[in-house]
C-alpha cells in the first residue's frame, strides 16, 4: 500500500467497558478486518503505553490491599484489590494519577498519529479511569470533564455495554456489586461526556457488526469501505 495522500489522516478508536465485556475480542476482530482491508493499524493498551507508574500501582494493589495479581480465568478465578477499593485518601490519589495519566495519554496519542499508522485502536481509554470516581459528586463530575479537554477525543468512543453477571463469568477479577456500579458509572460518564456511541450487550458477531457500522463512514480509503461493508453484511447474516 502506498502512501496516505495529504489529506488523508489517522483515525482514532478507542473502547472501553467493564472488565469481561468483550474488548480485546472485538479489537483483534477490528484490527484483522482493517489490516484485510488494506489499512495500517496500531493498537494501545492504556495500561501498558499510556499509565504512569505501573509497577507501583501493581504492588499497591497487591500488598497494601492484599489483593491478587495477574488475570482471573473461569477456572482460575481471582479477587483483585485496586481500583474498587474506595475512601477518600484513594480518591486523591487517583485524581492526581488520572491526572498524570491524562497528560501521557495525549503526549502518547500525538506520537501515534504520526506514526503513519492509519488507524490508532485504544484498548481502554482516560474514561476508564474516570468510572472509578464517584460520579455522584459534582466536582468530581467537574474534574471528569477536565479530563475530558486534556486528552484528544476519539473519532469513535466505544462503551462495550455488558450484563455484568456474564462479564464476571467471563472474566472473575472484581465483585460483582463493582461490576454493576462500574456499567452504571460508565453509563453516567456517557451522559456527561457525551460523543460516546454505546454497543448494547449482544452476541459477539453482531457487535463486531454494530463496530464496523459506525467507523466505516470515518475512513477515506474507497476499498477499506467496500471491505468493511462486506464484512458487516457477513456478520450480520
Amino acid at each position: 500500500m502506498g502512501p496516505r495522500s495529504s489529506h488523508e489522516r489517522t483515525r482514532f478508536i478507542s473502547f472501553s467497558g467493564i472488565d469481561g465485556a468483550g474488548k480485546s475480542t472485538q479489537i483483534e476482530a477490528l484490527r484483522m478486518r482493517l489490516q484485510q482491508a488494506g489499512l495500517r493499524v496500531r493498537v494501545l493498551t492504556f495500561w501498558n503505553d499510556v499509565a504512569c507508574l505501573t509497577s507501583v500501582r501493581e504492588t499497591a494493589g497487591h500488598k497494601l490491599f492484599r489483593g491478587d495479581k495477574g488475570v482471573g480465568t473461569p477456572d482460575k478465578p481471582i479477587e483483585r484489590r485496586d481500583k474498587n477499593v474506595r475512601s477518600r485518601m484513594m480518591t486523591v490519589v487517583r485524581w492526581c494519577l488520572y491526572g498524570a495519566d491524562a497528560v501521557s495519554l495525549r503526549l502518547t496519542m500525538r506520537r501515534a498519529l504520526a506514526s503513519g499508522a492509519d488507524v490508532v485502536i485504544c484498548d481502554r481509554y482516560a474514561w476508564d479511569e474516570l468510572v472509578n470516581l464517584n460520579l455522584r459528586n459534582w466536582l468530581t463530575r467537574s474534574y471528569a470533564r477536565l479530563i475530558s479537554r486534556i486528552v484528544p477525543r476519539p473519532d469513535v468512543s466505544f462503551f462495550l455495554d455488558a450484563d455484568p453477571i456474564q462479564a464476571r463469568a467471563r472474566k472473575p477479577e472484581y465483585p460483582l456489586d463493582f461490576l454493576c456500579q462500574c456499567r452504571e458509572s460508565y453509563l453516567t460518564l456517557s451522559e456527561l461526556l457525551g460523543g460516546i456511541t454505546i454497543i448494547a450487550p449482544m452476541p459477539m458477531p453482531r457487535v463486531e457488526a454494530e463496530v464496523l457500522r459506525h467507523i466505516a463512514p470515518e475512513l477515506v480509503s474507497e476499498q477499506a469501505l467496500k471491505l468493511l461493508e462486506e464484512a458487516d453484511s457477513g456478520a450480520v447474516a
